[in-house]
This record gives structure tokens, C-alpha cells and sequence, in this order.
């Protein structure tokens, strides 16, 4: 049975919209590293139509003071932060590719699962049904990576408890 995948974009209420774990997997840093690191920037007040110069220069300084030591440039920055720029008010997202797989089945009952394409852009678990099939719980694991055709991709989907 497929698989369907929905959801999986949601961000962390403390990162305010920002796809954390996405930009963190791909400048190979962790999560609380990035977010530690963006509490010294300053972003413009909406309707300001971003931030003047000054506030430009000192928002890339305090994150390169934060993450340069890690091996990351500021190209590489502005390389990240530019594919994961969106404005989710205007209905946008980041680029995103749907996962998909197969339910493994026996007796009737769901066994397990078969991921036959990892996606990419999840930036937390998406919600995982079965098309014209029983209703089933699965945890799903999310993988981060430099690399934007994997980061935030499927890694496992796993049943968490029998299907109904």
C-alpha cells in the first residue's frame, strides 16, 4: 500500500518561522549552535523592507563570529540562507520534495515499511497515512545533510504501534 506523506514543515516556536534544523544540517553545525548564534541578529521590523546596511553588516558579523570557527564561510552562508528564505505569509516554502514508500503488509496487517524516496525540506516528521488502508501510527525520522537533496529527508519510518 502507499504511502503518504503530509505535513513535515512545521519550525520550533522559538526560531520564529526559521527552518532551524534545515539551515543547521546543512552548515554541518547543530541546531542549538545556529539558534544560539541568531539570538545576536537583528532583523528589520516587518514592513521595513529589511534592514539597512549597517544592520546587514552587523547581523553577517555576529553570525559569522558565531559559526566561522566551525568551518563555515560566509559563502556557504549566504549560499544556506538564501535557499531557505521564505515567506510563509505569502503561502511560500522552502524547496521541498515529497517522500514516498510503501506499507509492507501480512495477514492483512501492517508489518512495516519501505521508503523508496527520501525527499527532502522536512523540517520536522511528516504525518504518514496509507492510500485506501487501515489507519497506522509510524514514527518517522528525519535526516539533515550539507547536501540540499538531503537535507531533511527521510531516514526511517518505523510502526509505533499495530494498525487498527
Amino acid at each position: 500500500m502507499p504511502l503518504i506523506f503530509s505535513g513535515g514543515h512545521d519550525t520550533d516556536p522559538r526560531d520564529h518561522g526559521r527552518p532551524v534544523d534545515l539551515v543547521a544540517g546543512a552548515l554541518k553545525v547543530p541546531p542549538e549552535v545556529f539558534r544560539e548564534a541568531f539570538t545576536h541578529v537583528h532583523p528589520a521590523p516587518p514592513g521595513q523592507g529589511g534592514p539597512t546596511p549597517d544592520e546587514a553588516r552587523a547581523n553577517k558579523r555576529a553570525l559569522m563570529d558565531a559559526l566561522a570557527p566551525l568551518g563555515v564561510t560566509n559563502d556557504r552562508l549566504d549560499e544556506v540562507s538564501n535557499r531557505y528564505r521564505y515567506r510563509r505569509d505569502r503561502g511560500e516554502l522552502w524547496p521541498a520534495a515529497d517522500g514516498a514508500g510503501y506499507a509492507t503488509v501480512s495477514n492483512g496487517a501492517v508489518t512495516g515499511f519501505v521508503v523508496t524516496s527520501p525527499g527532502y525540506g522536512y523540517s520536522s516528521p511528516p504525518t504518514v497515512s496509507l492510500q485506501g488502508g487501515p489507519d497506522v501510527q509510524a514514527i518517522v525520522t528525519l535526516a539533515f545533510d550539507p547536501d540540499f537533496s538531503k537535507n531533511g529527508s527521510i531516514k526511517s519510518v518505523v510502526l509505533a504501534s499495530p494498525a487498527k
